[in-house]
């Protein structure tokens, strides 16, 4: 690719510095409903519909919970920690940086009522063209759907996109839309 012609970003972990924020809602919850949940493998599975995530939990540990019903508490007790959120900024540089010259869109495992309000509060939600959440695609990462889905949106062919990341399933959803992929995690 001799230059994108549109950018794609990850919101959590990739635009916001949210994942220690998110582990401490996890955390709170699952210690509620005594669900098994070790910090690091919250980290691998970044990217995971948390309604994906219980219904993972709920199967392995044999528990009885409403996957659906725990993951809206899980927001909730995020929502207050909002406040404490920052922008990853060498990220947000790039965004900045390409605000109104370039298409862009997001791409993310969140649900899209929590997703704006980050955006609203780093001021970036004007930034984006398109801003596709987990509840517009079947398929979750590692599956390519969110960023094809992003890219179609924007009206660019995925080969001519590039998308920025922070986990290793959103790397691989990357690479299988056929993506020029950047870890943030090396910047």
């Amino acid at each position: 690719m001799s230059g994108p012609r549109a950018l794609i970003f990850d919101c959590d972990g990739t635009l916001a510095d949210s994942m220690p924020l998110h582990w401490r809602a996890w955390d709170t919850v699952c210690r509620r409903h005594g669900i098994c949940f070790p910090e690091e493998r919250f980290y691998a599975l970044g990217g995971v519909p948390s309604r994906q995530i219980l219904a993972m939990l709920k199967a392995e540990q044999r528990l009885d919970f409403d996957p659906l019903q725990v993951s809206q508490e899980k927001e909730e007790a995020y929502l207050p920690l909002m406040a404490q959120l920052r922008p990853v900024e060498a990220v947000a540089a790039i965004a900045r940086a390409h605000r109104g010259v370039l298409p862009m869109g997001v791409a993310t495992g969140g649900q899209s009522r929590v997703i704006g309000k980050i955006l609203r509060h780093l001021e970036m939600a004007d930034w984006f063209g398109a801003v596709v959440t987990s509840e517009d695609v079947v398929n979750q990462k590692p599956a390519p759907d969110i960023f094809l889905e992003a890219a179609r949106r924007l009206g660019v062919a995925p080969g001519h996109c590039r998308a920025y990341e922070d986990t290793d399933l959103g790397m691989a959803a990357i690479r299988a839309a056929g993506m020029e992929a950047v870890d943030v995690r090396s910047l």
